[in-house]
């Protein structure tokens, strides 16, 4: 799909009606219902289902996913426009059946699983029957795979883990963990490492504790013990050594969807901003006529458009590629930018609320701490930061010379030699 700034006509209707349905019935149920991972919940079957019906009725349901895998496959500019509208609501993602980590996981068991385990895991977290869990960073070290300790070892036709994982995001719901483990202690980091699809009631799995975050109606990230547990060998996600490059076919794509979602969060906190301006007054005039709080609203417009535009032009590129190698500069750019758009525009929101914008009636500040969440989640700000710097700098050669080309003596003279004989 070309991007000219236009939406063809056929699928902005598509999004219109996204628009109308997640602010009139979708954005009301976080007051209403606890976690959107929590799908045996009686209240989740009489409010959630009825508007996936829906969804799915208009063939809107897992749009990341291939026909094959029963979504639309349409592209990354596509999915960068629904996604703007689904990070409005809480309850969005998983009312279209593009919740993560269930959507990353899918990608992941369609790619790599074997037809026992598609049929076993894939066939019913694609129908949102069941909900998964995505176990990798460890408490010891955060995300650094080279510090990882969890281990698999070999036991007769079948493999043994154990080991500590933290922040299993939803693992209190999910029905299996695909976890990562070390399996060759002998290996590189980026080849010893291999993935289990491990079904949550096998023994030996423990939550030690579930740790909230910021305004989170319940506790879903998991501190997680595995002592000892047992499963076969069919288990096992892909080849041995694989689970770096697993990793990553999720990540890649994963960390713009967060991207496309914040959008949609930072707009919000725009609209409650300028809002807030027009219907607020103190010292003689209303909030829209002070000169600091429209520079506020202008400098939140102008770094969400600019962020917006950076998101889509990823998106853009990754749908003319289809090798995220190639758009690496771009996704980490777009991963490092995110969480100071959405702080920068929650934190004037909260500003302009006064009192009430830093209480838990106002959502400002857990917008703010998610962020921060968003400024660590699939890898920390810093690690994108020097991405981006190492993949520009090859596009470069140093300069050999003691003054480069553009120091202005050198440049005059130059030039001078180049027009010698029209300036004679």
């Amino acid at each position: 799909m070309a991007w000219d700034f236009e939406t063809e006509p056929a699928f902005q209707a598509e999004l219109d009606w996204m628009t109308a349905f997640v602010r009139e019935e979708v954005e009301p149920l976080e007051h209403v219902l606890g976690s959107p991972w929590n799908i045996h919940d009686p209240r989740f079957a009489a409010q959630v289902r009825p508007l996936q019906r829906q969804v799915r009725e208009r063939r809107l349901w897992a749009c990341h996913l291939g026909p094959e895998l029963g979504g639309a496959g349409y592209g990354q500019v596509k999915l960068g426009l629904m996604n703007e509208i689904l990070g409005r609501a809480l309850f969005a993602p998983i009312v279209f059946g593009a919740h993560a980590p269930d959507s990353g996981n899918c990608e992941i068991l369609a790619a790599y699983g074997t037809p026992f385990q598609k049929e076993r895991f894939l066939a019913p977290l694609l129908a949102n029957e069941v909900v998964s869990c995505f176990a990798m960073t460890e408490p010891q070290g955060g995300a650094d795979p080279k510090v990882f300790t969890t281990q698999a070892v070999r036991d007769g036709d079948g493999w043994v883990i154990s080991g500590q994982k933290w922040f299993a995001s939803n693992a209190r719901y999910a029905d299996f963990f695909i976890v990562m483990a070390i399996t060759d202690p002998e290996a590189s980091t980026y080849r010893g490492m291999s993935m289990f699809v491990v079904p949550a009631d096998t023994p030996g799995i423990r939550i030690i504790r579930n740790v909230g975050v910021a305004d989170d109606p319940e506790a879903t990230h998991a501190y997680l013990e595995f002592d000892g547990v047992r499963v076969g060998a069919q288990y096992m996600l892909g080849a041995p050594g694989e689970a770096f490059a697993i990793a990553q076919v999720r990540l890649g794509g994963g960390r713009v969807h967060h991207a496309m979602r914040v959008i949609g969060q930072a707009q919000k906190a725009l609209d409650a901003l300028c809002e807030r301006a027009l219907s607020r007054s103190t010292q003689g005039s209303l909030l829209s006529d002070k000169q600091m709080v429209q520079e506020k609203i202008a400098d939140a417009w102008i770094q969400l458009e600019q962020f917006r535009l950076l998101v889509m032009r990823t998106a853009w590129r990754i749908d003319k590629y289809h090798d995220y190698q190639k758009v690496r500069k771009d996704i980490a750019a777009v991963k490092a930018t995110m969480p100071k758009v959405l702080h920068d525009i929650a934190s004037s929101a909260l500003q302009v609320h006064g009192s009430i914008g830093v209480s838990t009636e106002m959502p400002f500040v857990g917008l703010i701490v998610r962020a921060y969440q968003m400024g660590l989640a699939d890898g920390p700000t810093e690690v994108h930061k020097v991405t981006v710097a190492r993949q520009l700098l090859r596009e470069y050669e140093a300069c050999a010379d003691l003054f480069p080309a553009y120091h202005r003596p050198t440049a005059a003279a130059a030039a001078a030699e180049k027009f010698r004989a029209a300036l004679v």
